[in-house]
């Protein structure tokens, strides 16, 4: 899907998109290149999914540049690593999305079918999807906001998951996970108030076609049927962009953003405040 706006603004600005090569890092970052930016992905292995996409990127006409790199979000290194990378090869980086993470399918293949009782868990698995989802959604933020801070401006983008998957039965570590990061997001957005970078949540709003669900015929979410990944595409766009300057410690809902409307309005539309205190009981 070709984003149906047009944000001049994002012309030669470099994004970062963790996860980048597949699901929805993937529509994110391929929507960015056709509006001209620089985007580097990132993928924890050497994937055949992350040289496809970089492929497909680099076969946009007029589209921006493209730097796919192995990293593991998780270790403090590669996370300094990517972003030099990125300042060597375009000269900058002015946005993050934190789409990186691990889903349950790393606890158990038929979780969605057959929930996996928390003290069921396997106590290592458990840890790396905390560990990617949190500690690499932090360290990727802290490598880039001095940047950020420096050029007063930038744009830190968490991916989040619908609140009732949160506290869902069989779905932790991942919902609690999720969690976590919208905690931090409300945080670090007043932290950062007024500083011109700006941290926000972005969800689909349901279960999405990606490879976080196991491989099966006939796959549903736990809420039903699945939403495509490329409905990530225009709010990404919007909220990496200048439209979204006055936006900070938000929570966007890509299924509610209306195609019809113009972006700040649609972006008005689909909007939900991280609430100050989690109401979990």
């Amino acid at each position: 899907m070709t984003a149906t706006s047009s944000y001049p603004s994002l012309r030669d600005r470099t994004v970062i998109v963790t996860g980048g090569g597949q699901g929805l890092g993937r529509e994110m970052a391929l929507a960015l290149v056709e509006q001209g930016a620089n985007v580097v992905i990132t993928s924890v292995s050497d994937s055949q999914s992350r040289a496809q996409t970089e492929a497909d990127a680099k076969a946009i006409n007029g589209g921006g540049g493209v730097l796919a790199l192995q990293a593991d979000v998780a270790n403090w290194a590669d996370c300094q690593n990517v972003v030099e990378q990125a300042r060597q090869k375009f000269g900058g980086v002015h946005a993050l999305i934190n789409n990186a993470g691990r889903g349950m399918r790393l606890i158990s293949e038929t979780f969605n079918t057959v929930p996996t009782k928390f003290w069921q868990a396997d106590v290592d698995a458990w840890r790396a999807i905390m560990d990617i989802n949190i500690n690499g959604t932090f360290l990727m933020s802290k490598a880039v906001t001095p940047i950020f801070l420096e050029q007063q401006f930038g744009r830190i983008i968490n991916i989040s998951t619908s609140n009732i998957t949160m506290v869902r039965g069989g779905y932790s570590p991942y919902g609690p996970s999720k969690t976590a990061i919208e905690a931090c997001s409300k945080a670090w957005a007043q932290e950062l108030e007024g500083s011109g970078v700006t941290v926000n949540v972005l969800l689909p709003g349901g279960a999405s076609d990606t490879a976080l669900l196991p491989d099966t015929p006939n796959r549903k979410g736990a809420d039903g049927n699945l939403l495509p990944p490329d409905i990530m595409r225009e709010p990404a766009l919007w909220l990496c962009s200048d439209q979204s300057g006055g936006f900070n410690g938000r929570r966007l809902i890509a299924r509610n953003w209306d195609l019809t409307l113009a972006p700040d309005k649609a972006a008005s539309a689909a909007v939900e405040a991280i609430t100050e205190k989690p109401r979990i009981m």
